[in-house]
């Protein structure tokens, strides 16, 4: 993996997740991001329970920290431009615990979220384009 590149690790399984993921691909201009399947055999890893990755994305940072959920977004926010201002939020006291909170609603009703709609298999050729896509 090249030196700097963080993994984003998601539910390829479900359609509000893919969508959110292509919505990354699109805003990560500088490639800071290597997006990673669920189902992939780079998805494994400490700390990578299966359990634990049908609960909450995960970013494994390029220097081998394993951050979830909304520590997750807030982490890779900051290093897209265009939500930068809005991950910067997090930092405020107390944010990071709400955020926490509305995350887990939101990974608890996510197939919900997408009318229900869960991707095939391994998500499908069209899930999250561009050349970083890993099945």
């Amino acid at each position: 993996m090249r030196s700097g590149v963080h993994r984003v690790i998601y539910d390829d399984g479900c359609a509000f997740c893919a969508r959110q993921m292509r919505r990354l691909r699109r805003w990560d201009w500088l490639g800071r991001f290597r997006l990673v399947p669920r189902s992939s055999p780079e998805a494994r890893g400490p700390g990578l329970s299966p359990e634990a990755l049908d609960r909450a994305i995960h970013c494994v940072t390029a220097d081998g920290r394993v951050l979830r959920g909304a520590r997750a977004l807030r982490f890779v926010g900051l290093r897209l431009p265009l939500t930068a201002p809005l991950a910067a939020w997090l930092w405020l006291p107390g944010t990071l615990a709400l955020a926490e909170r509305a995350y887990a609603w939101v990974s608890r009703h996510r197939h919900a979220l997408s009318g229900g709609a869960r991707t095939p298999g391994n998500c499908g050729a069209d899930c999250v384009p561009g050349p970083n896509r890993t099945v």
